[in-house]
């Protein structure tokens, strides 16, 4: 005996061309070379990021090489307590905490401030040198930026020679605990300070022009366009690489700082990342090391998820 089919009760139901599924595919569809210059970007941070997380587990075991990783013993947080509790906790984290404050303070709103002095210049030639003479730094790597500090600090070096041209005594800078917090800080705006620029002259440009015409109409001087029309018009993008700079608050430049500290200058110039190399690489305490790593990021992601909440809470402008 056979079956009959059932008939179907009422036409197909119509494609919604609204729903999240259509929408998919459709930008898919005309935006695949775009999606597909993504996966070298993705294809790199899984590997280099998120695949090493997987090696975290060692913070929280005496990791030996000849055990491997998961025959290595458990040790729980006795790496993260032998962390606090050691001499230099409190050295390193006011270290690691200061530089980054006096980057956030005098570097950040550096290249701002370029970028509203380089927009009031008149003269589209002299603005093209200026830009291509302050980001040309930007391209040199660390390493020969870092070289070309310790020749110019040196005792013999340019600047102790220009000082003794004013009767100065030559000065030790690279010696002296002193002096690395603001060589540093100041070394990275002259490195940073053009290519930065760049952002927010291209968010400047986006103000619509007629802003500025109704300011002149209503009699504001230059310094009140900027004030009133030019910051506004950017802030989204400051509050923006704010937030990203407060999520690497504590990653402070550790490759530079390798290359210019030295033991005579540890009591100002040693960060967490300085002492994770030196424990991780140079001891080879890699479980001790992957704790205070560890303990470095978490601080990060804390910083960088309360600076999104604080700006989506006052503002419109975040990241998610």
């Amino acid at each position: 005996m056979s079956v009959m089919p059932k008939a179907q009760s009422g036409p197909p139901k119509p494609v919604d061309k609204n729903s999240f599924k259509h929408r998919s595919l459709r930008d898919l569809k005309i935006n695949k070379y775009v999606y597909l210059m993504l996966i070298p970007v993705i294809t790199y941070y899984v590997v280099f990021y998120y695949v090493p997380m997987y090696g975290l587990q060692i913070a929280f075991k005496d990791f030996s090489p000849g055990l491997g990783m998961w025959d290595s013993p458990w040790v729980g947080f006795q790496h993260f307590e032998s962390f606090f509790n050691s001499y230099y906790f409190w050295r390193l984290l006011r270290n690691t905490l200061l530089l980054s404050l006096y980057e956030l303070l005098f570097a950040f709103p550096a290249s701002i401030i370029l970028a509203l002095l380089l927009n009031e210049l008149r003269s589209a030639a002299l603005k093209r040198v200026v830009q291509t003479v302050t980001y040309m730094p930007h391209f040199i790597s660390i390493v020969v930026i870092s070289g070309m500090l310790v020749d110019f600090l040196a005792r013999d070096g340019l600047i102790n020679n220009v000082l003794a041209w004013f009767g100065f005594e030559p000065i030790a800078f690279l010696r002296e605990s002193s002096w690395f917090r603001t060589i540093f800080v100041s070394s990275n705006i002259w490195q940073n300070i053009g290519w930065g620029s760049i952002i927010y002259l291209s968010a400047m440009s986006s103000i619509d022009p007629s802003l500025y015409e109704a300011s002149r109409v209503d009699g504001a001087s230059r310094w009140k366009q900027t004030l009133h029309v030019t910051l506004p018009g950017i802030m989204p993008t400051v509050v923006i690489l704010l937030i990203l700079q407060i999520g690497s608050f504590m990653s402070v430049g550790t490759e530079k700082i390798l290359l210019l500290y030295n033991s005579t200058t540890y009591e100002t110039a040693d960060v967490i990342g300085t002492f994770v190399y030196r424990k991780g690489i140079l001891e080879s305490d890699f479980s001790y090391s992957a704790a205070v790593g560890l303990f470095n990021a978490i601080i990060n992601f804390t910083l960088l998820v309360l600076a999104n909440a604080i700006s989506r809470r006052t503002s419109d402008n975040k990241l998610w």
